[in-house]
């Protein structure tokens, strides 16, 4: 057992010592292309930079390459040379879908970082995206790991790229940053009867992907904080009064409730035809509601602002009890 012990402690040792190595080689190698940089030698640099990174993956030094691509990246960055930077990027993407790493925040924040300094413009900057979500989803299928989206949401809204913003903010667990983001994309692009229209899409929306909490958290917010809405709830604006219901009858989950609600407010509800789309699928997901044969919220989910489509169907999604719940659901407001 002792000698077992010693075996081990001798062992990690010699681990400590080599990586401790290993991080002084790549050190002296980045201080050397670091100079070459600085003296504007970039094309040099860059082939040696990619040179070094095939090398060290084919030694299955993994994070030693991801480093220093990342550093390199970020030098390349800092010189305006983008094309060279992208091309580190995808490098980086490149070790961490080999050495099949974990997905982490320091990762995940590294990541972001690299795609805010790459020209919004640039097609590198598209293919990098969606790359590093599929890489973030850990190959379980789903749309990118969800602190991802929000570091991307975060870069696209200081960019005041507020439709891709909020595609991913959808994709985020993050209401709060969603609804300031609408707040001021409301503000500065949208005119004052719409006000209302901006948070339903997205409350909708997040109920569609099934994060209640974050539809919750998006609806308060904005309501609070969009200078063009009064204290509520009541508002004065029906729409929003029917969210508010809508709200609460997901958390009871009972049918009647969320067909009356979808009867009442009818003429707010045809201000949208994707409303009725959105709808069906909440109707599905927390009232039981059988599914339609096709539905088209899928395909516009996952894309970054979707394009409402020529319908003249405005039906809703089912068929309305022809009663009232006058207890529970107030008359819409007058527009």
């Amino acid at each position: 057992m002792a000698a077992a012990a010693a075996a081990a402690a001798m062992a990690e040792q010699e681990g400590a010592r080599n990586g401790a190595r290993n991080r002084g080689g790549v050190q002296r190698v980045e201080g050397k292309l670091r100079a070459s940089v600085e003296k504007g030698d970039y094309y040099e640099a860059h082939q040696m930079y990619r040179t070094l990174f095939f090398r060290y993956m084919s030694q299955s030094k993994h994070a030693e390459a991801r480093e220093l691509m990342y550093s390199g990246a970020l030098l390349f960055f800092s010189h305006g040379q983008q094309n060279s930077a992208a091309d580190l990027s995808m490098l980086v993407l490149e070790s961490l879908e080999k050495a099949e790493v974990d997905v982490a925040d320091e990762l995940l924040e590294n990541l972001a970082k690299v795609f805010s300094l790459m020209d919004p413009n640039s097609p590198e900057r598209v293919a990098f995206v969606s790359r590093a979500l599929k890489w973030s989803s850990g190959g379980s299928g789903k749309l990118g790991h969800p602190r991802l989206h929000q570091l991307l949401a975060l870069t696209l809204w200081k960019e005041q790229n507020y439709c891709e913003s909020r595609y991913h903010f959808l994709h985020s667990t993050d209401g709060e940053g969603c609804a300031n983001m609408l707040v001021e994309y409301s503000t500065a692009r949208g005119f004052r009867s719409e006000v209302d229209m901006f948070v339903a899409q997205a409350v909708l929306q997040f109920l569609c992907l099934k994060n209640k909490n974050s539809a919750l958290v998006v609806f308060t917010t904005y309501t609070q904080k969009h200078p063009s809405i009064e204290d509520g709830p009541p508002f004065v604006q029906p729409l929003l009064n029917f969210i508010w219901f809508l709200l609460l009858a997901v958390d009871g989950g009972k049918l009647a409730v969320f067909t009356v609600l979808c009867e009442q407010y009818q003429p707010s509800l045809r201000r949208d035809p994707m409303y009725n789309e959105y709808l069906d699928r909440i109707g599905q997901l927390f009232f039981g509601v059988p599914p339609k044969q096709t539905s088209s919220y899928g395909g516009l989910l996952g894309k970054p602002c979707g394009l409402v489509p020529n319908r003249q169907d405005h039906s809703l999604p089912v068929t309305c009890i022809s009663f009232k719940l006058t207890s529970l659901l107030p008359p819409p407001l007058p527009k």
